[in-house]
């Protein structure tokens, strides 16, 4: 079952929060920390009151959450040189690890893609780490393509 996420989730998503940080620390130690979540449980309880904001959690028995998505409406309208759209980011979408291979992932973004039609978005767009190549071919699999590429030079 997928629904939005309510508060009685909060913990649920720390848990799987600190999953998707640590792959990343594990990838980037340089920026990420272990041990450490994007959102601690003070954030979570605005951004499940933000109504431009919307996470979906896809559940077992109600209670257990399997994966969420995190999504936010981004409205682009009078801008110089861009059309006037709006776009659903996906701030984030995390399979829990014990879990992976059974559809989770592929229900969660077919149910954000929906949402997205459902509100008159022209588009979905999402950040992926290249530290990440399993989440790239996901998104890829999804039919998701590269619109732009962030570049680095470490300097240390």
């Amino acid at each position: 079952m997928i629904r939005r996420a309510e508060q009685k989730d909060i913990p649920e998503l720390l848990r799987l929060l600190l999953q998707v940080n640590n792959v990343h620390a594990a990838g980037r130690p340089d920026l990420f920390r272990k041990d450490c979540r994007k959102y601690e449980a003070a954030d979570l309880e605005g951004i499940l009151r933000d109504g431009e904001k919307a996470v979906f959690v896809m559940t077992e028995d109600g209670d257990k959450v399997m994966g969420y998505a995190f999504t936010e409406m981004e409205r682009h309208q009078g801008e110089n040189n861009q059309t006037d759209r709006v776009t659903l980011y996906i701030d984030d979408i995390c399979v829990d690890e014990c879990v992976r291979g059974r559809g989770v992932g592929k229900a969660l973004f077919a149910h954000v893609t929906a949402y997205a039609r459902e509100k008159g978005c022209h588009n979905l767009t999402l950040n992926v780490w290249c530290l990440n190549p399993g989440a790239m071919k996901f998104y890829e699999a999804m039919g998701m393509k590269p619109y732009k590429v962030g570049m680095e030079a470490v300097l240390d």
